[in-house]
């Protein structure tokens, strides 16, 4: 009988001693870190040999892994040269406050620990993409976390930063979202903004295509279908560009093309190659279109000029000018309108 029992008590005991050491190896881990931290962050820029000889008492393999995370999660910039390997502090942040990235790596979560029905992914292909929230979207297209930063914490903190302004996501740069979580990476960076311009060219042609399949009959139609086929230009253009859109005899757009980029005045702007691609694509009318640039669309007088210009060859070949509209990220106006 007491055989029994000091078998059970032994049983018993086992997973409290496993328990301690697996809390004695974050702790020895913690320390480590700090050790690192406290010797190598007063330096600026060290090398390997270097912060070996600094870290005496780490090993040559957890400090090159550690080295390695710190590099791959933007904290610190590595250059190779034939005789050495150096690094360089990048984020002052961490360098003077490294608690909280010490902290991600010794409890940091992990996708892998949540239940398989819960994760983005697998919601997504079980139910599609449309009832996940930002966060999950993000967190599918960062993939892969870092230590301590799991990829739905990444997607979370970029939800959470980016709310009510999600449009601002495309303009930021990898250090800013890098800033903003560390599983950024260079890969998830490039995902993130590969979906956003997918996205955005999705949604841009299923926009054409519903506007495409509308005839083109007043200026409010012309200046609707300018808007959606040229938004591009009229926010981001730098330089004047000259298009016309070719239109078929139930005035459905037929095509877009681009005539010439620079100043817009009569001798720029030839009829000959202005009305060669409508002739090309048998098109009873066109519409002409150009961007400012400065944001303000009111029409110039060479604006005027030109429209006058090119409607009255227009009438002698038997295409019709329909419109003339002027693009920018003001708004966008009719010349025919506004004459």
């Amino acid at each position: 009988m007491n055989d029994q029992v000091r078998s059970v008590v032994r049983c018993r005991g086992q997973p409290r001693s496993t328990w301690g050491n697996e809390m004695g190896e974050s702790e020895k881990r913690e320390r480590k870190l700090r050790r690192l931290f406290e010797t190598l962050a007063p330096v600026a820029a060290f090398s390997k040999q270097q912060a070996r000889q600094r870290c005496p008492d780490l090993t040559p393999q957890f400090l090159a892994a550690t080295l390695r995370d710190l590099v791959r999660e933007g904290i610190l910039d590595r250059y190779e040269t034939s005789q050495e390997e150096t690094f360089s502090w990048r984020d002052a942040r961490v360098r003077s406050d490294p608690d909280p990235w010490i902290s991600r790596q010794i409890n940091g979560s992990q996708v892998t620990a949540q239940p398989e029905g819960e994760r983005p992914r697998e919601r997504l292909l079980a139910g599609g993409a449309e009832p996940l929230s930002d966060a999950d979207l993000l967190a599918i297209l960062i993939r892969v976390g870092v230590k301590g930063e799991s990829a739905i914490d990444a997607g979370k903190r970029l939800a959470k930063t980016y709310s009510g302004k999600l449009s601002d996501l495309r303009r930021a740069s990898k250090d800013e979202l890098r800033r903003i979580s560390p599983a950024v990476t260079v890969t998830s960076y490039a995902a993130i903004m590969a979906g956003i311009e997918l996205g955005r060219r999705v949604s841009r042609h299923e926009k054409l295509h519903r506007v495409s399949s509308s005839p083109i009959t007043s200026t409010s139609a012309a200046v609707k279908y300018c808007d959606e086929r040229f938004g591009g230009l009229a926010i981001s253009g730098v330089q004047e560009e000259f298009h016309i859109v070719t239109l078929s005899t139930k005035h459905l757009p037929i095509n877009t093309h681009f005539i010439t980029r620079g100043t817009l005045d009569a001798s720029l702007v030839h009829p000959r190659e202005v009305f060669r691609p409508a002739i090309r694509d048998s098109a009873s009318a066109v519409i002409l279109v150009h961007n400012h640039p400065s944001g303000d669309a009111t029409p110039s007088r060479e604006d005027y000029q030109v429209t006058d210009r090119l409607t009255e060859v227009g009438r002698l070949i038997g295409i019709t000018v329909l419109d003339h509209i002027v693009v920018a990220s003001e708004g966008s106006v009719s010349i025919r309108e506004t004459a």
